[in-house]
């Protein structure tokens, strides 16, 4: 039995950073929109334009903050994202007990949470590739994978425990503690970070804003793997508005058997993020990517077919379950190939482009989705989804990498 695999005391510190930031996000899920609705009594279509604009702005401010990022030492960085997060969740429940909480600041503070934690995304991402040996990114990011599933699977329900007890804000306190704790968990890492890109800090050029894109675009193995994993969340992410609809209120489901619905499957991702290394060690690193991405794809189409009752409930489980699985091997795997795959004097403006191309996509297919939904029904809008995430798989990169140096790959020219 393979024993576990120790990856440093500073490695430890990271990772005790990042489990506590997850658990409080994930207790805090969607309280800032139930904030709207219980607290300040909002209207759907402002709900709605607070998730929508949060995700979409935010990113938008990010955008002359990746290369920003890149020529930074990472660890302040990623403390002060913390702090800043903190300080803008502490915000509304300071406001509330003044009784001046508005809508306004609400999409303010989601704009600002959203920009920072792409941010702390680009920055965590780059130091974790400084930190660890390159043998030891797949190990890292299944930790992390492994982690981030269990809190997806226990920070909902618990969360709607609290809220039910104590009101919306309090997972707002208990999330903004957390990212206080994150911050002092970083600041605990031992040891001298070594310089930033270029070994000082340059000087902002505006042609640099377009440089992580330029990388992604211009690479023949990330350019595909980057068009899928954007379409695949953007499709995905755009189905959970109808999936609540179609099962809260066309199929009478409980708000309970909801939870239970998308809860349990998370389970999937712990257990596929712990199939990620013997999986790679066994069938190699891209043949491992290719597969998982591929049956990623297989499951969405299912949940259009969903019917009341027990069984209903019962198919859902099920293919939430296969696809977050699915995911627990895919998510580790890409992350690893994408740090390889990336030279370490673009590792944040790379990060930062990805995880902004995301948001937007998501944003926007979400909104599409559900105009769709509104002019075919909620179950087509659903099935067409499936359809086309179907054809992803053409995007994964089809051609192993023909050789590595030390973890690091030089862009290919175009095409090349």
């Amino acid at each position: 039995m393979r024993r576990r695999q120790s990856l440093g005391r500073d490695f430890r510190w990271l990772w005790a950073a990042y489990a506590t930031s997850t658990v409080g996000t994930w207790l805090a899920l969607d309280a800032l929109p139930l904030i709207a609705i219980l607290a300040l009594h909002s209207s759907t279509a402002e709900v709605a334009l607070l998730s929508a604009v949060g995700i979409a702005v935010g990113a938008l401010i990010a955008v002359p903050l990746g290369p920003w990022v890149e020529f930074r030492r990472k660890r302040p960085v990623m403390t002060s994202m913390d702090l800043l997060r903190c300080a803008a969740l502490l915000s509304l429940p300071a406001a509330y007990a003044l009784g001046g909480l508005s809508f306004v600041q609400l999409v303010v503070v989601a704009v600002v949470v959203r920009a920072a934690d792409i941010v702390f995304t680009a920055a965590s991402g780059a130091y974790l590739k400084a930190l660890v040996r390159p043998d030891d990114l797949l190990v890292a990011g299944g930790r992390f994978e492994s982690t981030r599933w269990t809190a997806t699977a226990l920070g909902p329900p618990l969360g709607g425990v609290a809220i039910g007890m104590f009101g919306p804000l309090t997972t707002v306190v208990t999330d903004a503690v957390s990212y206080l704790l994150s911050a002092l968990g970083i600041r605990a890492i031992g040891g001298h970070e070594a310089p930033p890109a270029a070994g000082r800090k340059r000087q902002f050029r505006a042609g640099e804003l377009l440089e992580g894109w330029r990388h992604i675009l211009r690479h023949p193995h990330l350019r595909p793997l980057f068009l899928n994993t954007v379409l695949v969340s953007g499709l995905i992410m755009a189905t959970v508005p109808l999936m609540a609809v179609l099962l809260l209120r066309d199929l009478g489901f409980a708000p309970w058997q909801y939870g239970l619905a998308f809860g349990v499957p998370c389970l999937g991702g712990l257990i596929g993020s712990r199939l990620a290394r013997p999986l790679v060690d066994r069938y190699g690193h891209h043949r491992v990517m290719l597969t998982s991405g591929t049956l990623r794809a297989c499951w969405s189409l299912g949940l259009a077919f969903v019917q009341p009752g027990p069984s209903g409930l019962l198919l859902v489980i099920a293919i939430e379950l296969g696809l977050i699985t699915c995911m627990g091997v895919f998510n580790p795997v890409f992350s690893t190939y994408r740090l390889e795959n990336t030279t370490s004097d673009r590792v944040a403006r790379t990060l930062s482009a990805w995880s902004i191309s995301s948001s937007v996509t998501v944003a926007a297919l979400t909104a599409c989705w559900g105009l769709l939904a509104g002019a075919v029904g909620t179950r087509t809008a659903i099935a067409l989804a499936g359809v086309l995430i179907l054809a992803t798989p053409l995007l994964l990169p089809r051609r192993e990498i023909a050789a590595r140096t030390g973890g690091e790959l030089e862009t290919a020219a175009p095409g090349g």
